[in-house]
């Protein structure tokens, strides 16, 4: 059968407060929010990363976020390519969003949104 696979479409997240990640995602990282989501029976939001890829916010209790590794890395991620890594490191630096470098020497970085969840950001 071989690879079947395309590529990811999107990766959903666990949020307790849908205003602070819409503000996390949206106006620090620059992610548009994606209208066309339905109407579930939990808050929620779509953003796109590009024309074929999401990250989807589910905004129910968030029970495993605390007692989580320092280091992202050695955490549950998802990675995202950035055109630009150090773009982001100014808007993480200017609002106070603690990260770690990546320590296999790669141009990447770890953070993690207002939930606890982990993201890597790399060039």
């Amino acid at each position: 059968m071989g690879n079947n696979f395309i590529a990811i479409h999107h990766t959903s997240y666990l949020v307790a407060d849908i205003d602070h990640s819409k503000y996390f995602y949206h106006t620090i990282l620059g992610l548009e929010i994606d209208d066309s989501r339905p109407i579930f029976s939990f808050d929620g939001l779509w953003l796109n990363i590009n024309e074929n890829q999401q990250i989807h916010l589910i905004c129910v209790d968030n029970p495993d976020s605390a007692d989580r590794p320092e280091h992202g890395g050695r955490d549950r991620h998802t990675a995202f390519r950035v055109k630009d890594l150090s773009l982001i490191v100014l808007q993480l630096d200017e609002h106070k969003i603690a990260y770690t470098i990546s320590q296999s020497g790669r141009k990447a970085l770890f953070c993690r949104d207002p939930d606890g969840n982990t993201l890597e950001l790399m060039e």
